[in-house]
């Protein structure tokens, strides 16, 4: 049973290592368009194809491992510089991908044989001027003794090897011990053969490159003696020619991330219910404990968050794909450009921002974006824009969407919402509530329904989805300069610095990262009923708000009321409140469903006594103060 999980694991780890370097195959020839002479990225190209083909025979995936050693040796002629990188050739290299990803999705070969052909076909030079076959390789190898026990799998390498055509295989018993000496477990056989001359050595030798620990090879050119000396160039022998491999990387499976952020967020709860038992007891001993606890539990708190933290670029290669695509299906120009890819989010907040962003790269590709001969009519460029950009502000990531395209069509949009009876005829509307109806489900302004778009379905599902991750969109367009589409998102969804403030004899925390000073609310503003709803924050009017109105909290304020200074963005906005408590680590719990409309809040946490405190949502709250600040100005 044990070598049976093993084995599970080995291919689910084959698996995940695979489809990476499916990713990095296609990141590389989708390069290829902009860098078609780059030789290190053909190179790269050619060593993801070379990794993937061995690593599947090594597992035993004989119809991917073959498919894949045809791609590779048509891909040669491009490594050698016998055929150029055409738009013709990337794209028919991107088909061969995706039948790879296929093959590792459990898919039929058949589709394999015409993509080969096609390629075959393209590159004709392949084979034209190779070396004689005659003069060919002679290797001999031993693996470690103990590689059986590591996972390793001789017969992979063996159908790997006979892919690359190798004849003439032999056994080599010359190492097998007597037989009381032999241990199951351990490899004693070694193998020769021949290999086609017209192989490289770095061809030969990365078939060996998950096996290279103990290996003992001997690689040499027919026709140069077996002793051939140290210094002949023919003669390539020993494991110490043999690439080494970086063992400081551990894959884990994300689920595991879960589990742990889920106990480290268990345990901060538990180390502030110790910290306020041990402040209570009066106990310095106890106390001193609590607070090394504390400083073990922020440690562990920031490197496990850190772990999670994953960048843009991890899922912008399949938006640079789609664009690629679109430029046939659409037959219209697209450049897409990508800004801050670095930029760090919670690896649940990337996963399930992928596809709210492809949508919205096909609609601004098929509806956004004019025509050619559109374009140029209007002075504009044949090819549009699609610019994605993604930075930090404060203690959100915000990611805009923009284009160089038509823009919104506000008198369209107005005349569709009317039409569906979201808005009534005589009704005044802000042009960015008119731009907002876009959100709406099953609206669209579209007249044709293509293949892309055009039933007014995914917008509402990307607002969604940015709301379920604590977040806000915003829609601006100017038309004929294009439409661009802000989301701002929280860094984290697990734990984050707050500050604990009393509001109304209720406790409530504000997200740390967000806050930007605290002082005193001044007398003059002390009454509610009267006075400016403005303060003078350095030489700057801000607006702020009486919480405890907004809350509707009864009974008189204390005398010293206290006004945070929160951010979102550009924006500021004043909140009173009672009291500051302190700050503290927030573990975030999730609103019901029945309380998840209170936009003020954007959820939960347990304090230190047990008792429960609601977190404020400050993007929210500060959009509400600039609505009443815009209402009253009006």
């Amino acid at each position: 049973m044990t070598g049976t999980n093993g084995r599970g694991d080995a291919d689910e780890l084959f698996l995940m290592e695979a489809q990476q370097l499916a990713e990095s195959l296609e990141a590389g020839l989708l390069d290829m368009q902009s860098r078609p002479d780059d030789k290190a990225l053909i190179d790269r190209v050619f060593r993801d194809l070379h990794t993937l083909k061995g690593s599947g025979a090594m597992f035993g995936h004989v119809e991917l491992s073959q498919f894949l050693h045809h791609f590779e040796t048509a891909f040669e002629a491009v490594r050698e510089g016998a055929f150029p990188v055409t738009p013709a050739l990337i794209a028919l290299c991107l088909r061969a991908r995706d039948h790879v990803v296929a093959l590792l999705d459990g898919g039929g070969p058949e589709a394999g044989a015409p993509l080969l052909a096609e390629l075959g076909a393209m590159v004709s030079s392949v084979g034209d001027g190779a070396a004689d076959a005659s003069d060919g390789w002679r290797l001999s190898f031993h693996l470690a003794p103990d590689c059986l026990i590591l996972g390793a799998r001789p017969q992979g390498l063996l159908d790997e090897l006979r892919t690359l055509g190798a004849t003439d295989v032999e056994v080599l018993t010359d190492r097998l011990p007597d037989l009381a000496a032999i241990e199951p477990d351990r490899l004693w056989l070694g193998w020769r053969m021949r290999l086609p001359g017209n192989l490289t050595e770095d061809q030969i030798r990365e078939v060996f490159i998950f096996n290279d620990g103990g290996l003992d090879l001997d690689l040499q050119r027919d026709g140069v003696p077996e002793a051939g000396a140290p210094d002949d160039p023919a003669t390539v022998t020993g494991p110490s020619a043999a690439p080494s491999r970086d063992r400081a990387m551990m894959r884990v499976p994300a689920e595991r991330l879960d589990e742990m952020m889920d106990r480290v967020g268990e345990l901060v709860i538990a180390e502030a219910r110790l910290a306020e038992l041990a402040l209570r007891s009066g106990d310095p001993q106890l106390v001193g404990v609590a607070e090394e606890i504390q400083r073990l539990a922020t440690g562990m708190r920031e490197t496990t968050m850190s772990i999670r933290m994953t960048p843009i670029e991890t899922i912008t290669g399949r938006f640079r794909r789609l664009v690629h695509d679109l430029n046939d299906s659409l037959g219209k120009q697209i450049v897409l450009e990508i800004e801050g890819e670095d930029t760090e989010l919670d690896k649940t907040v990337i996963e399930l921002l992928a596809d709210p962003l492809l949508h919205l790269i096909r609609n601004s590709a098929d509806h956004g974006l004019e025509a050619a001969e559109d374009r140029r009519a209007l002075g504009k460029p044949d090819a549009g824009t699609i610019r994605l950009s993604a930075r930090y502000s404060g203690a959100e990531v915000v990611i805009s969407l923009s284009d160089d395209g038509r823009g919104l069509d506000l008198g369209r949009i107005r005349a569709r919402a009317e039409e569906r009876g979201l808005v009534a005829p005589d009704a005044e509307l802000e042009e960015s509530e008119l731009r907002a109806m876009i959100l709406h489900p099953g609206f669209s302004t579209a007249e044709t329904v293509t293949e892309l778009s055009g039933r007014g379905v995914g917008m509402d599902v990307v607002k969604r989805t940015v709301e379920q991750l604590r977040g806000s969109i915003e829609v601006d367009s100017e038309p004929g300069h294009g439409t661009q589409i802000d989301m701002r998102l929280p860094l984290t969804l697990a734990i984050i610095d707050g500050l604990l403030v009393e509001i109304g004899g209720e406790r409530y925390t504000i997200p740390l990262a967000a806050v930007e000073h605290i002082s005193e609310l001044p007398e003059a503003h002390a009454d509610g009923s009267r006075g400016s709803r403005f303060l003078n924050i350095r030489d700057q009017l801000v607006p702020f708000l009486r919480m405890r109105d907004l809350l509707g909290c009864e009974g008189q304020a204390g005398p010293w009321q206290k006004v945070v200074v929160v951010t979102a963005g550009e924006l500021r906005v004043g909140l009173t409140v009672d009291r500051i408590i302190g700050s503290s680590q927030t573990v975030i719990k999730q609103l019901t469903p029945l309380h998840a409309a209170l936009k003020t809040f954007s959820g939960a946490t347990v304090l230190g006594d047990g008792s429960v405190a609601l977190i404020l949502d400050v993007p929210q709250l500060v959009a509400f103060g600039q609505t009443r600040d815009s209402t009253e100005a009006a």
